[in-house]
């Protein structure tokens, strides 16, 4: 009798097939999503990194903002957009008012922008972060259903044993190995998963980190900028 793989799988019973089945399934997701996020991150850093030197290259913030429609793919550029956008909105309604700009009306300006900016940090948290949770679903979830294929082939053999009234080690042998080969392949599947989740959480914490950082400075910058008109 064949003892590769897929002799095994051919011989094994109609849940362990489904098992297999799973976790395959879990294993071309994860992979996908691996790969997805290696260009993503990757992308996302070229992109913010060639931002972040524009933008303190800039002499006005129109300047900054034709730069940063450049880079799409960079958090820190759509946090600045999204917040000069409300800047300007915020800028045509006060001119189009007669009454001068006091002090609440410079307050509200720079709750409004805070809330823009808060929105546009958690829209690109979200993108970024975005099928992790499968992963990590992965992770935890394939090793359990792996060891359900295990455990139902090892009954399955206990089954044949009795109805044979024989346990030498050639019956035996094979609906084990079939068995245990889906918790050998729900370890394969969950290891990788659980790996690059941790790598990519932790490059996840670093974006975020650089944009509230950037998102703090640009609001420093309008916020100099509007009480030195005082």
């Amino acid at each position: 009798m064949s003892f590769s793989f897929l002799g095994m799988m051919a011989g094994a019973g109609l849940m362990v097939k489904l098992v297999m089945s799973t976790l395959l399934i879990f294993s071309v997701v994860s992979w996908w999503i691996i790969i997805m996020k290696q260009r993503l991150f990757k992308q996302a850093r070229n992109a913010s990194e060639e931002f972040l030197a524009q933008f303190w290259e800039s002499k006005t913030l129109n300047d900054a903002y034709d730069s940063a429609k450049e880079y799409s793919r960079s958090p820190e550029a759509a946090v600045f957009v999204s917040g000069f956008n409300e800047l300007r909105k915020i800028s045509t309604a006060r001119s189009n008012q007669a009454v001068p700009e006091n002090l609440q009306m410079q307050l509200a300006t720079m709750e409004n922008l805070k809330r823009s900016v808060r929105k546009a940090q958690i829209m690109e948290y979200d993108r970024l972060e975005r099928s992790l949770a499968f992963l990590a679903t992965t992770g935890s979830a394939t090793p359990f259903i792996g060891l359900f294929g295990t455990v139902w082939g090892i009954l399955t053999s206990f089954q044949e044993i009795g109805a044979r009234g024989s346990a030498s080690l050639a019956v035996v042998a094979p609906g084990i190995s079939e068995a245990l080969v889906a918790t050998a392949a729900g370890l394969a599947v969950a290891i990788p998963a659980v790996v690059f989740y941790n790598f990519y959480s932790n490059k996840l914490a670093a974006f975020e980190s650089d944009i509230e950082n950037f998102s703090s400075d640009f609001l420093n910058l309008i916020e100099r900028d509007i009480l030195s008109r005082r």
